[in-house]
C-alpha cells in the first residue's frame, strides 16, 4: 500500500529533535546554520512555521494563496518568558504532529494552494514538503552545532525524492542524493547545484474529470501491480496504464523523466474513482513532436472520458512553446479509440489503409 505521509512526519520530526536535544543548552542564536543565512534559533522557527503552514493549508483547503497566519514561539506577545531551546523542540513537535493529523484526515482528492510548480499540492505533497523542510534544516542546524554526520532513515529521503523531486536521478544513497537535490552536497559524477525546486504533481481539470499527474512513487506502485494510490471501478487499471506506469519508472531512475510529460490518471470528480490512464511517451523532440496513448478500465468506455480528457491534454501541451505536434497510432481494428482521436482532431499521417512497421495506424495533431 502506498504511504501517504503521516507515518512520515511523524518519524522526520522525531529524528530532528533526537539530533537536537543534546544541544539544548547552546546558544542557538549565536551560531549560524550551515550554509544559510539564518542562525539556528530561526532556522528552528523556520521549520514550525512550514509545518503549521502546511497543516494549515491543507486542512483549510485555501485554493488561491497562503493563509495569512503565522505563530509566535517566544512567548513575549503573551507576556512569558522567550522560549528555550527545549521549548522551540517541543513546537516542532507539536506542529509536526498537527501536519501528521492533517495528511491523516485529509481525503485523498483534496489539493490546497502552493505556489510552486502548479499552484497547488496534494496530502503527499504536503507531506513530502514538510517532511524535506525538517530534514534538510536539521541538516542546517547539525553543521553549525557541530552536530554531524546526521543521517536520517533513507526511507524518509526516499519518500520525499519520490513525490517533489521527480525529475531527480535516484542514487545508490537516497539521503546524500536529497542533499545534493538541494545543493548540499556533492555527488560523483554530478555538478554540483547552486539552484534547485521541488516539483508537485500537475492536475488538469475537464468538466467530468481531473488528469492527476502520476509521481515516481506511484508509478513504481502501479507498474508493480498496485493502485498508485487511486480508487480504481472495477477493471481498472488496464494493461496499458500499468505499462506506461512502467515507462515513467525507467525515465525516472534513468535521470530523463519530465512529470508534466508522463502519465496522468484519469479520475472522475463525481465518486473520485480513477478510470483510465492517459499521458505521453516522453518529452517533445527537437522538432516539438511528442506522442500520446491511452487507455480506459472497460466499464468506463463509452462515456467520452476518453475524448475529453484527451482534448484538454491536448490543448495544455499545445499551448506550450516547446510544443508543436501531437502523434498517435492505433491498431486498425480499434474503431472507437479511432474515433477518439478523430474527434479531438488528429488526422491521418499517410494514405488510408497503410500502417507502419508495427500494423499501426498513425494520427497528428498540429497546434
Amino acid at each position: 500500500m502506498l504511504n501517504t505521509g503521516g507515518n512520515e512526519v511523524d518519524e522526520a520530526v522525531a529524528s530532528m529533535v533526537a539530533l537536537l536535544r543534546p544541544a539544548v543548552n547552546r546558544d542557538w542564536a549565536g551560531v549560524a546554520a550551515g550554509p544559510l543565512d539564518w542562525d539556528c534559533r530561526q532556522t528552528a522557527e523556520h521549520v514550525a512555521s512550514d509545518l503549521v503552514a502546511y497543516a494549515g493549508q491543507l486542512a483549510g483547503r485555501e485554493q488561491s494563496r497562503y493563509v495569512p497566519f503565522d505563530i509566535t514561539i517566544d512567548g513575549r506577545e503573551g507576556g512569558l518568558d522567550p522560549a528555550d531551546n527545549e521549548g522551540i523542540l517541543d513546537v516542532i513537535t507539536t506542529t509536526g504532529a498537527l501536519l501528521t493529523a492533517a495528511v491523516r484526515t485529509a481525503p485523498r482528492d483534496v489539493r490546497a494552494f502552493h505556489p510552486y510548480p502548479f499552484r497547488s499540492a496534494n496530502r503527499e505533497g504536503f507531506a513530502a514538503m514538510g517532511i524535506a523542510e525538517v530534514l534538510l534544516h536539521a541538516h542546517d542546524m547539525a553543521e553549525g552545532l557541530g552536530l554531524l554526520p546526521y543521517e536520517p532513515p533513507a526511507h524518509l529521503a526516499e519518500f520525499v525524492l519520490t513525490r517533489i523531486f521527480p525529475s531527480v536521478r535516484p542514487g545508490p544513497d537516497h539521503w546524500q542524493t536529497l542533499l545534493w537535490a538541494t545543493g548540499r552536497a556533492d555527488l560523483p559524477g554530478r555538478a554540483r547545484l547552486t539552484e534547485w525546486h521541488w516539483t508537485n504533481n500537475l492536475v488538469l481539470d475537464t468538466e467530468r474529470l481531473r488528469l492527476e499527474g502520476v509521481t515516481p512513487a506511484a508509478a513504481a506502485d502501479l507498474s508493480a501491480g498496485g493502485t498508485g494510490g487511486f480508487d480504481w471501478i472495477e477493471g481498472g487499471p488496464f494493461e496499458g496504464t500499468r505499462d506506461a506506469a512502467g515507462m515513467v519508472t525507467k525515465a525516472y531512475q534513468a535521470g530523463v523523466h519530465r512529470p508534466e510529460f508522463g502519465l496522468y490518471v484519469l479520475v472522475r470528480r463525481e465518486d473520485d474513482r480513477a478510470v483510465g490512464g492517459m499521458g505521453f511517451h516522453g518529452a517533445p523532440d527537437e522538432d516539438g513532436k511528442a506522442e500520446v496513448g491511452y487507455d480506459l478500465a472497460e466499464p468506463a468506455r463509452g462515456n467520452g472520458y476518453a475524448t475529453e480528457a484527451l482534448r484538454t491534454l491536448a490543448g495544455w501541451a499545445l499551448a506550450r512553446d516547446d510544443v508543436r505536434s501531437l502523434f498517435a497510432t492505433v491498431e486498425p481494428h480499434n474503431i472507437p479509440s479511432q474515433a477518439v482521436i478523430t474527434r479531438v482532431g488528429f488526422t491521418p499521417v499517410s494514405e488510408e489503409g497503410e500502417v507502419d512497421e508495427d500494423g499501426l495506424r498513425a494520427y497528428e495533431l498540429r497546434g
